[in-house]
């Protein structure tokens, strides 16, 4: 318990200390933010701050930071230490960043923020990259609320999931091409009250009903039930609630709605710090739940974890509740993953979005693909590939935001240091995995190794220096 409690107290913290010194590094301006210089009535579209944080809290949590924290509590309290230290240095750090760039250069889509920083190679990189990783996004938060509510109400018939995953697309469509201020706007900040509500209901119930006795050992060797080693694995499995390359596409959607800077700590950073919490709750109620570590290896796919404790926890009635609270999750991720999606397209090939036609025009072929990815793809397969693709996003925004601070005479090292650290992690990845080279896993640390440190040089050589007189 006194883990836990501390890592949520160090995530709180974080935000009125380290949160507060990464806004010094961006210097927030009172020069007119997107919103404010060219609305359009379909993406650009003054909002609150209020709002803009909630909205941005629900659609980058989807169901990552569950999912995510209740497979990386198997390695036990490692678990605890990536959420609550990649959270705070790396996660929110990438999070604030994105978005402050993206509000600098006119809502820019992170695409284009990697190519003014990084160059046009990169640019054309990052927008498939972007396309791809939205689509699989869009598709893994089609199929995982399905199957949530297959396994609540109907385990085993593929009618009903069939028709919860048509129903999910339809209302997708919708979303992703009606302005941001008409659903969006208006019904995700309730749902992103009622997901720290079902948050906190968890937690307390957590404390009045759990056996603390069943928390694995506070210990830092391996605990995993299989021996799946911790190293780079754990650091691509909890994404969300730690650090997520999907956050770098949905940030430059808030940037477009929000009215001054100083709004962007917490829009951007605090969004984070509530998903970083999110994550610690989960993992925690995974760890302890179902007797051991072995007993939430057993215990089913997360889906069904996730159904499991909250009607433990909370009753039939309540817990229902709960868990569609959780199925509501992935769906305000993924509309907005295609519309970022529909957005990214629009502004690499110039396509006007306030004429509904053209939206439609860009939407219908995403999600086209989408339901081909959902009902001839293995999710098991799909998801493998995010995780890793998510992860590598995140790397290339954080070395976009550490040559803009650099350029401009900003402590770049706030960028500089997870950017590294990350592309150690997915660079070692993708040699050892299954879904990658299937390499020793000794040569995928010693090609990590020296990518990063290649990167981490190439990095001092060929940044531009300072600039005196910027603040974009």
């Amino acid at each position: 318990m006194i883990f836990f409690l501390a890592g949520v107290t160090l995530l709180i913290v974080a935000f009125f200390t380290y949160g507060k010194f990464v806004e010094k590094c961006f210097r927030p301006t009172d020069d007119p933010t997107p919103a404010m210089k060219n609305p359009d009535g379909v993406d650009y579209v003054p909002m609150s701050w209020k709002k803009a944080m909630l909205i941005q809290a629900v659609t980058i949590a989807g169901t990552g930071p569950i999912f995510g924290a209740i497979a990386g509590a198997l390695w036990g309290y490692w678990a605890y230490i990536w959420i609550v230290f990649g959270c705070i240095f790396a996660g929110a750090v990438h999070d604030y960043s994105a978005g402050m760039l993206s509000i600098r250069n006119n809502g820019a889509n992170i695409s284009d923020i990697v190519g003014k920083y990084l160059g046009n190679g990169p640019r054309h990189l990052m927008t498939v990259f972007s396309i791809v990783l939205l689509v699989l996004v869009g598709t893994v938060f089609i199929a995982s609320p399905a199957g949530i509510m297959q396994s609540l109400f109907a385990p085993g018939n593929e009618t009903f999931f069939q028709i919860v995953v048509i129903a999910i697309i339809v209302y997708y469509i919708i979303a992703t091409v009606t302005p941001i201020n008409q659903i969006i706007g208006r019904i995700y900040p309730v749902l992103g009250i009622i997901m720290i509500a079902s948050a906190i209901g968890i937690a307390i119930m957590m404390f009045v009903q759990g056996n603390w006795a069943d928390m694995p050992p506070a210990t830092l060797t391996n605990v995993h039930p299989t021996g799946r080693v911790i190293f780079p694995f754990l650091f691509i499995t909890i994404a969300c609630g730690a650090i997520s390359g999907f956050h770098a596409t949905q940030a430059p959607m808030m940037a477009r709605v929000l009215k001054h800077e100083k709004e962007g700590r917490p829009v951007f950073y605090g969004s984070m710090i509530i998903e970083g919490i999110l994550a610690m709750i989960w993992a925690t109620v995974a760890m302890h739940h179902f007797g051991s570590l072995q007993g939430l290896a057993e215990a089913g796919a997360a889906p069904v974890v996730v159904a499991t404790v909250s009607m433990d926890l909370l009753g039939p009635i309540v817990g229902t509740i709960a868990v569609i609270g959780v199925v509501l999750l992935p769906i305000t991720s993924g509309d907005t993953a295609f519309r970022v999606s529909r957005t990214i397209l629009a502004d690499t090939f110039k396509v006007d979005q306030k004429p509904i036609p053209k939206r439609f025009l860009l939407a219908i072929p995403l999600f086209v693909i989408a339901v081909v990815l959902t009902f001839w793809v293995d999710f098991g397969i799909i998801w493998r590939y995010f995780a890793w693709s998510n992860q590598t996003l995140a790397t290339i925004a954080l070395w976009s935001a550490a040559v803009y601070l650099k350029m401009y005479g900003r402590p770049y090292w706030i960028a500089y240091v997870p950017a590294t650290f990350m592309t150690l992690i997915v660079t070692s990845y993708i040699i050892v995995a299954p879904e990658g080279f299937q390499l020793p896993m000794n040569v995928g640390i010693v090609v990590g190794i020296v990518v990063a440190i290649g990167l981490a040089v190439l990095f001092q050589v060929r940044t531009p220096k300072a600039k005196e007189t910027v603040k974009s």
